[in-house]
């Protein structure tokens, strides 16, 4: 917790600091002011749970100061300190629920009694608040719901949750709808403290939010209030919330049109969805509103819009791979320009794309144990189209660089790295095996690979193996224990420690880091 001493007398601060066991009493950091002006700024930019507060000082008096604290830290608790014995100001102590009154010269013991006390209350404020915060929470959340539902067939409900609220609504009353998917959804904390920032931010304009989760998915709110906000106010809100939420993550927001009356806010809730659906072709952290897509329609009329999954999986077969790039660079520029077609149906094609492009990897390379993906968990981590198309080109172009590598490379080098390939996963693997294998002797087999790769055997095959342990960590299905037996590795010991020479982490470390 944090503590503001206020006292114009630099000795009685310092002497407190040094004479009292501030670490035993929850106490970690200590602020210090002069008087009560400075005791403002301070309050205002730390906000202390507690305030050690003097009396009587220049400038601004302790009592004066609390007073117009009370509003901005509502949970702050006051202990004050005087060495006057004035009745009015022990009044004003009670009145700021002050936990203690302490005479000057202080006494530690005294002190520190007081901070114990101050810190205990605090506590009790805080959950006092937060089930209150809760029990706000859940009945918003109702309402909310019930406003998402078309003529709102429960109004009668409706009314009652907003009374509970405090919430005057009538058929004057202001909607408009909002919907924020997230790319990971927060922590109820970061939650809670979003909402609260929102909500006084709203409170100055005048201007109300209820709020739920849709499945855990999306967060669903509506603003509402008797005077709509102007289009410099609108602005203002949805900065104010950008802001915030580019704290949290990737995220795309829909703004819903503005409607008058309950019943009405179902309307604006549809508009919100419709947005939504679009947002997977716009950037990420963008905010759509009913404007922003009032364009016309772009269509190349160049590009016939059938069976790209068949053009696409012929071309990456074809002697010209430069073809398949004009196809993709088609497809991204009549998505990016046609954003009124649905995410499914994309999702769907790319799905295609996807699975056309493993069949011809694992036609070009039967021999090779490349571990991959699944292509629904590529789709479902990619938060926006530009992310799903470029993931797609990325693969394309690493398929097209391998076939072009292969092509170039010694027929014999082919056959040893294709070997290793089915057999890396054996722990009895040798160079004589290998040599066999292309029916070369054991010593020349190494000097040929060394002259023709420029890497031993035995570094080729132990970077192969790190190589497909690294993608076998970033599954948190295996255990590292089955990792190490699935690249060659009974000592799993040995293989930690080959792992880290070879990545510089441990096969833990390097999990952590990717799974985050």
């Amino acid at each position: 917790m944090k503590l503001l001493i206020v006292d114009d007398e630099e000795l009685t601060r310092t002497g407190l600091i040094s004479a009292i066991d501030w670490a035993s009493l929850g106490i970690d950091q200590i602020l210090q002011a002069d008087d009560g002006i400075h005791g403002l700024e301070k309050a205002r930019l730390y906000c202390p749970e507690i305030i050690l507060c003097d009396v009587r000082m220049p400038r601004m008096d302790g009592i004066t100061m609390l007073e117009r604290l009370e509003k901005i830290l509502p949970d702050s608790v006051p202990v004050f300190m005087s060495g006057y014995s004035d009745k009015e100001y022990l009044k004003a102590a009670i009145r700021l629920k002050a936990v203690s009154y302490i005479e000057k010269p202080l006494n530690p013991s005294e002190v520190s009694q007081a901070v114990r006390e101050a810190t205990e209350l605090y506590i009790q404020k805080r959950r006092s608040r937060r089930g209150e915060f809760l029990k706000s929470m859940e009945t918003a959340s109702r309402l909310a719901l019930l406003l998402t539902l078309p003529s709102l067939p429960d109004i009668q409900t409706a009314r009652r949750l907003s009374k509970e609220l405090g919430f005057a609504m009538n058929n004057s009353t202001f909607f408009i709808s909002f919907i924020i998917r997230m790319d990971t959804f927060p922590e109820l904390s970061s939650l809670e403290l979003f909402y609260q920032a929102l909500s006084d931010f709203l409170e100055k304009r005048n201007i109300h939010f209820v709020y739920t989760d849709k499945k855990h998915q999306n967060l669903l709110g509506f603003l509402f209030g008797q005077t709509a906000p102007s289009s410099r106010c609108l602005r203002e809100i949805e900065d104010f919330i950008c802001h915030h939420l580019s704290c949290m993550g990737k995220y795309s927001m829909a703004l819903g049109e503005t409607v008058y009356g309950m019943a009405k806010a179902y309307q604006s809730y549809a508009s919100a969805v419709i947005l939504l659906q679009n947002s997977f072709f716009f950037p990420e952290n963008t905010l759509l509103t009913p404007n922003k897509l009032n364009r016309d329609t772009k269509v190349s009329p160049d590009f016939c819009f059938t069976s790209p999954e068949i053009d696409f999986a012929n071309s990456l077969s074809s002697e010209l791979p430069e073809s398949t790039f004009v196809l993709l660079d088609e497809l991204r520029e009549y998505f990016t320009e046609n954003t009124k077609v649905f995410q499914n149906a994309v999702k769907d094609l790319y799905y295609k794309l996807f699975l056309a492009l493993d069949k011809v990897r694992k036609q070009t390379f039967p021999s090779e144990d490349i571990y991959a993906e699944p292509i629904a968990e590529i789709i479902d981590r990619c938060f926006t189209f530009s992310e799903l198309h470029q993931t797609l080109r990325q693969q394309t172009e690493y398929l097209l660089k391998h076939v072009g590598n292969q092509a170039q490379e010694n027929p014999t080098i082919h056959l040893i790295k294709s070997y290793i390939g089915k057999h890396y996963m054996d722990e009895t693997l040798s160079v004589k095996d290998i040599s066999e294998h292309v029916f070369l002797s054991a010593s020349y087999v190494c000097t040929f690979f060394k002259n023709e790769t420029g890497h031993t055997l035995n570094q080729y095959l132990t970077e192969y193996r790190m190589e497909k342990a690294k993608q076998l960590l970033k599954d948190s299905r295996y255990r590292i224990s089955d990792i190490s037996s699935r690249v060659g590795y009974s000592d799993g010991n040995y293989f930690g420690k080959s792992f880290r020479k070879y990545s510089g982490l441990s096969p833990s470390e390097y999990r952590e880091k990717n799974l985050r």
